[in-house]
């Protein structure tokens, strides 16, 4: 009776088969574990390093980091950089892939359009002393033609580390937003010009609420991305003043005064500062549009 009993029992397979989980589920238990040993633990031990401060109090480093102006005042520095940066990239980055995506030879001018992404930071900030320099082909060019008197400083200043961060965010922020935009319904436009209504009028009525939702997520990466910039502050910036970031004040932190602790608390008010961007972004979309995002996509 009892093998008749474990005949008609469904087999684990079965049952977690019932319950949602079959091979495919278990194939995210490895992702998991990779989360877990790459992202999860080394949170969890920089933010319990955080409260080990040198001082042996609780929230020393935390202190320390606020009532000093020289460690707080990156936190400005690296938003007066990431938030333009990435506002500038998002309107430069719309009507350009509306344009894109009426083109017969999209792929050639989207894989020109990215190519800065395969450069990196540091191909991109070495072309930008050579060009951009003091004794670089740009000015040079400026002074021989007699726009300008002198030699025009934009590299090591603010305006290096943003022009860097615009041409290597353009594309990142480019492919996320013609994403978007090729994804929208086209009979949507088609239809409301049959209606009469003008190309402002369909793209405020009808695109950009249908983008808004994709657009806040493009907006958040491409903050994050360029929220981390280091190397074009370095290459291109004044690290000792006006691009002296928060990402190099955890850097100086661990590698020049090897206090980890305090480096591991500016890690932290780095990413809850950047968290603070993120939710505050994502949470405005419903001000502009409450449908699902992928209302208007055929």
């Amino acid at each position: 009776m009892s093998a008749a009993v474990d005949t008609a029992r469904p087999s684990l397979r079965l049952r977690l088969a019932a319950r949602g989980v079959d091979s495919v589920a278990l194939l995210v238990i490895p992702a998991a574990f990779v989360i877990l040993a790459l992202f999860l633990y080394p949170f969890l031990y920089g933010l319990w390093l955080s409260f080990r401060p040198k001082d042996g109090s609780l929230l020393g480093n935390y202190a320390r980091f606020f009532s000093d102006p020289f460690l707080y005042d990156t936190i400005w520095v690296t938003m007066r950089l990431a938030v333009p940066v990435t506002l500038l990239n998002l309107i430069l980055a719309i009507p350009v892939a509306f344009r894109v995506r009426l083109m017969r030879r999209q792929r050639l001018l989207t894989t020109i359009l990215i190519l800065p992404i395969t450069l990196g930071t540091v191909l991109v900030a070495e072309g930008m002393l050579f060009y951009f320099g003091a004794q670089g082909w740009f000015s040079r060019t400026l002074m021989t033609i007699g726009l300008t008197s002198g030699p025009l400083k934009l590299t090591n200043s603010y305006i290096g580390v943003f022009l860097s961060l615009l041409i290597t965010g353009f594309p990142f922020t480019f492919l996320l937003t013609l994403s978007y935009v090729t994804g929208i319904d086209s009979s949507l436009e088609q239809a409301a010009a049959t209606l009469g209504a003008g190309p402002r009028s369909r793209f405020r009525h009808i695109f950009l609420p249908l983008l808004i939702p994709g657009l806040a997520i493009t907006f958040c990466l491409s903050f994050v991305q360029a929220y981390s910039v280091f190397p074009s502050a370095v290459l291109v910036g004044e690290p000792a003043r006006i691009t002296r970031v928060i990402s190099i004040a955890a850097y100086q932190a661990a590698f020049e005064e090897y206090d980890y602790s305090l480096a591991s608390a500016i890690a932290m008010i780095m990413g809850f500062t950047q968290l603070a961007v993120v939710v505050a972004v994502l949470a405005s979309r419903q001000f502009f549009y409450r449908g699902p995002a992928g209302g208007g996509k055929g």
